[in-house]
């Protein structure tokens, strides 16, 4: 079956519609504890509906988050509510058709964006008028706003990203809430792939650069919740998020140069083996035995090799 059936078409804005420079959508699933610091962060830096539109898109959530979009932001901010749960890409994909923006940022219901994001970004896309998407180092945060760590720099200074498709391709680098894509590069593309509910985005982010310049900001601009009820977390406990990113390294190996294809996809499973090798850990640290297990195997499904089975051993045996 084509790649491109599971791809919804992001569609052009119809003419006569005003369109901002920004576009701030935020899909949320089951958010609500979150939500009110990721409004606030870009409430924050709001620099007014002619440049920017805002809009929530709820993915049917239990609680309805309407409440929260209006007591935080009354009329500044749209909100659009599914008829029913559809999932994770569908949600993307209502979100990118009813954006009115030059510029895209999809920023999770439960991340959040830090002083500065969009004037930085806004000029680095100004001043590299052939990038097609611009991306920010992130911070980890817990549930409760406290910093963990920060994503290790590309490279010290703002700019045109060397190599990017090779080094996106090798590892996931870029969380949602940190990367800002033009609307017309989505539109050429299509959307969020719907064979992978997980590292959707990392098959996204190397099908753009494989197509168009990518920009990189030093600054450690978004943070990325970590929670056990987000995405991420609801998937790690059965080994998803590892299934899928297997399933999305084949998928962009096509993406890829013919030359440099093999050894590419080679590196990026055996980086992800061990980095299910890691989850193994976590999993035993919470005395989830199943997860564990679940874990293991995607690690061995990525990389059979001496390496990954010593490691594994070594994580089973607190060695």
């Amino acid at each position: 079956m084509n790649a491109s059936t599971h791809r919804a078409q992001v569609h052009p804005v119809p003419a006569g519609k005003t369109r901002p420079l920004w576009a701030v959508m935020i899909p949320t699933f089951n958010c609500n504890p979150f939500l009110p610091v990721t409004l606030e962060s870009v409430l924050a830096q709001d620099p007014g509906p002619e440049s920017m539109q805002i809009e929530v898109v709820d993915d049917h959530s239990d609680e309805d988050p309407a409440k929260i979009v209006e007591a935080i932001g009354g009329r500044r901010i749209g909100y659009f509510r599914q008829g029913c749960n559809v999932g994770i890409t569908k949600n993307f994909a209502t979100c990118l058709n009813r954006s009115r923006g030059h510029l895209v940022h999809l920023l999770h219901g439960d991340d959040c964006v830090r002083a500065g994001f969009y004037a930085q970004m806004s000029w680095l896309f100004e001043s590299h008028p052939e990038i097609g998407a611009v991306f920010c180092r992130h911070a980890f945060i817990d549930e409760n706003g406290r910093e963990l760590s920060v994503s290790d720099p590309e490279q010290h200074f703002p700019g045109v990203l060397a190599n990017a498709l090779e080094r996106l391709a090798l590892e996931q680098r870029i969380m949602t809430p940190s990367m800002v894509v033009r609307r017309d590069v989505y539109e050429q593309l299509g959307g969020f792939d719907d064979r992978l509910p997980c590292s959707e985005d990392w098959e996204m982010w190397v099908r753009i650069a494989a197509r168009h310049p990518i920009g990189y900001l030093h600054s450690p601009l978004a943070a990325y919740r970590m929670h056990p009820n987000s995405n991420t977390g609801r998937n790690t406990r059965n080994a998803a998020n590892m299934r899928y990113t297997r399933i999305a390294t084949d998928m962009f190996r096509a993406y890829l140069p013919h030359a440099r294809a093999d050894a590419i996809a080679s590196k990026a499973r055996e980086t992800y083996a061990l980095s299910a090798v890691e989850f193994v850990r976590e999993r035993l640290r919470h005395r989830d035995l199943s997860g564990a297990l679940a874990q293991a195997r995607e690690a061995l499904r990525f990389r059979f090799s001496p390496r990954v089975v010593a490691t594994l051993v070594r994580a089973f045996t607190g060695i």
